[in-house]
């Protein structure tokens, strides 16, 4: 826990000074200015091996390359399918990047209007957002439940290298893929186990800002299980 108290995380607006010495790095969300690192918006300071950067605490979903995200099939087209992941602009999932050879009269089989699938984010260009079923853990969501939060707390419910998700799998052993675009979803053996998770999801969505969020959590299925 000594190093969660080293990089304790606070709450900066922009213009605010969050560092000062040439040791530290500007990263997301902040400028260097005059030696001091300052915010360039509002939201979480948090500096790890002298990198400062602040996570933003509201606002939509900005769509990078390489991004895990779930999404719901809007439309079906002649050569695949047109998903809503919650961007400014729907993405689409072409036909070749689907794992197996799929026919063009069995499109509707694979996926259809109203299904939610996990997809990847393979390409960003002027025509929009590609999509890709191309990678381990994609497909289209059979069962389980899909939980909505605000993107900008993805990486708290994810924590550092994976920390804080991995904890809520074990306590609730449920499997729980995290969209990068604030949906996620959770799928366990039991109804019960994946409302324990999903409640420890909004727990720590809810209270993303506060330091020492793991123990707080810890403590918080302590309580649950009694």
């Amino acid at each position: 826990m000594a190093e969660q108290n080293k990089n304790e995380r606070k709450i900066v607006i922009p213009g605010e000074v969050i560092a000062e010495g040439d040791d530290f790095l500007p990263g997301e969300g902040t400028e260097k200015k005059q030696g001091k690192i300052v915010a360039n918006k509002f939201g979480l300071a948090e500096e790890y091996n002298k990198l400062v950067k602040v996570i933003s605490l509201s606002g939509v979903y900005e769509p990078r390359r390489g991004n895990v995200v779930i999404g719901k099939v809007e439309n079906v087209t002649f050569n695949g399918w047109v998903i809503d992941i919650d961007a400014a602009e729907n993405a689409f999932l072409p036909l070749t990047e689907v794992p197996r050879f799929v026919k063009k009269d069995e499109i509707e089989e694979v996926m259809n209007i109203g299904d939610m699938a996990v997809v990847k984010i393979w390409n960003i260009n002027k025509r929009g957002i590609d999509l890709s079923l191309k990678s381990r853990g994609l497909g289209k969501i059979e069962d389980g439940m899909i939980v909505r939060i605000n993107p900008n707390k993805v990486p708290r419910v994810i924590g550092k290298e994976g920390s804080m998700v991995n904890l809520i799998k074990n306590e609730t052993g449920c499997n729980i893929t995290v969209g990068q675009n604030g949906l996620i979803w959770i799928k366990g053996d039991k109804i019960e186990s994946e409302l324990l998770a999903k409640r420890a999801i909004l727990f720590v969505a809810e209270k993303s800002f506060v330091s020492g969020l793991t123990e707080k959590i810890e403590k918080w299925f302590e309580g649950e299980k009694k």
